[in-house]
């Protein structure tokens, strides 16, 4: 079922479109068959499956949001147990893991996924992978690059998360050729490598597929994190965004300019703040119709990042959708005086400053109800770097946040609480904050 079709993407946009609203037609009639969520969902509202014919025709549906998924998780798997392979989870990063039952095929189609992923960035069967990522704790990702690797026949090294000193051995015995990590992990190795005298630059790394945070703006141009990293590694790095419950991934090719739709897995939407589809090249929340699920899909389904799709002709000549970096969490939303921010853009600060290893982010209410940043760093960082720091904040954001230091042992148990497989650099405990 899952062969690859490279072609496909170099199609008319038509034909794509064409193919993709096929799909969709399948995937309503399996959702309306088989999930209880989504049965009572277009019964309830009226709306005949048989009746949703185009990509233009999901607006007659509600979305589907984590809160929802969160409230009513078993009702959206549909398949028996007995038909169930594996048991996976979200993140948590926001809220509650949500569980996803895979199938034998869903795990094809994960394979499958990352197979067109990698290729995309053009990486062979000559390569050699070294995953940094976990693939233990019900983690998807980490299986999905292991399984996508092994099926494109390249050479895997399961490195796992962990210190520096192990991934540069490996480094040194195996001669990976590709590296899949987390940017701020790969720019801890490259200090860790100029602190013991290795040269990153005549290791065999070549390319690293750059997964978990942005590594560019929205016009594609390299962030503060890309910059710092390729400045002391000019590897070529590429970027790629996906989630657990879409199990599908966008991931660049050698023009930088986004990542590449996969048609034939999932169909894309940009909606605004009222649900409302926006024009191209304009900021939205990311909302995903994963194609082929079998075992928990989704359908019109939230998932709170905001990006930009861009759908002119790539200069690689595919014709696919590109997806631009993701620019904030929906939720995030700080409003401290008068002033809209972000916290990514805080964090565009924090990580331009190369004494700052670790941080975290915290958002809270006030007494009055209004919002309030508190950063915790170092105490082993000096006070004229934190005067240094303030004085960025009030400069680029005009903002003033709370820095308050702490001892590196408290930082590192901040950022990594007990069961938790992702660093928590953001902590939003405000009054009223929906978790998504």
């Amino acid at each position: 079922m899952w062969k690859i079709n490279d072609r496909l993407d170099f199609k008319p946009t038509e034909e794509i479109i064409a193919l993709q609203e096929i799909a969709l037609q399948k995937q309503i009639n399996y959702l309306y068959a088989n999930s209880a969520y989504y049965k009572k969902l277009l019964d309830t509202n009226n709306i005949d499956p048989i009746s949703i014919k185009s990509i233009a025709d999901l607006t007659q549906i509600p979305t589907t949001s984590k809160v929802d998924m969160g409230k009513n998780n078993t009702s959206f798997q549909c398949v028996p147990k007995t038909e169930i392979i594996e048991y996976v989870t979200t993140s948590g990063t926001l809220g509650s893991p949500i569980v996803i039952a895979l199938t034998k095929n869903d795990l094809k189609r994960l394979a499958y996924n990352e197979k067109r992923s990698l290729k995309i960035a053009g990486i062979t069967k000559e390569d050699t992978i070294q995953i940094t990522t976990t693939l233990d704790k019900m983690f998807m990702a980490g299986m999905a690059y292991y399984t996508g690797a092994v099926s494109l026949g390249a050479s895997v090294i399961r490195s796992g998360i962990g210190n520096p000193a192990p991934q540069w051995a490996f480094i040194k015995q195996f001669k990976p050729t590709v590296t899949i990590a987390v940017p701020s992990f790969l720019y801890k190795l490259v200090k860790y490598a100029l602190a013991n005298k290795i040269n990153p630059n005549k290791s065999s790394i070549l390319k690293a597929i750059c997964i978990g945070e942005p590594i560019r703006n929205n016009d594609f141009t390299p962030n503060k994190l890309y910059q710092k990293l390729s400045d002391k590694w000019p590897i070529n790095l590429y970027s790629t965004y996906a989630s657990t419950e879409m199990m599908t991934a966008f991931t660049e090719c050698d023009a930088h300019s986004g990542g590449h739709l996969l048609p034939e897995l999932v169909i894309i939407e940009i909606l605004d703040k009222d649900g409302k589809p926006v024009t191209n090249g304009e900021l939205g929340e990311v909302t995903i119709t994963p194609l082929g699920v079998e075992g928990t899909p989704v359908l019109r389904y939230r998932t709170g990042d905001l990006a930009r799709t861009h759908t002119k002709k790539c200069t690689c000549g595919r014709n696919t959708l590109r997806l631009g970096p993701i620019e904030a969490r929906k939720n995030q939303m700080i409003k401290l005086k008068g002033t809209t921010i972000f916290p990514q853009s805080i964090e565009e600060i924090l990580v331009s400053f190369d004494q700052i290893e670790h941080y975290v982010i915290e958002i809270s209410s006030s007494t009055i109800n209004t919002d309030t940043i508190q950063i915790y760093l170092s105490d082993r960082l000096n006070s004229e770097l934190v005067k240094t720091l303030q004085k960025q904040f009030v400069d680029s954001l005009r903002v003033t946040p709370k820095i308050i230091r702490v001892s590196n042992l408290e930082l590192i148990h901040m950022l990594h609480p007990e069961g938790t497989r992702k660093p928590k650099k953001i902590i939003d405990i405000r009054k009223g904050t929906v978790h998504e």
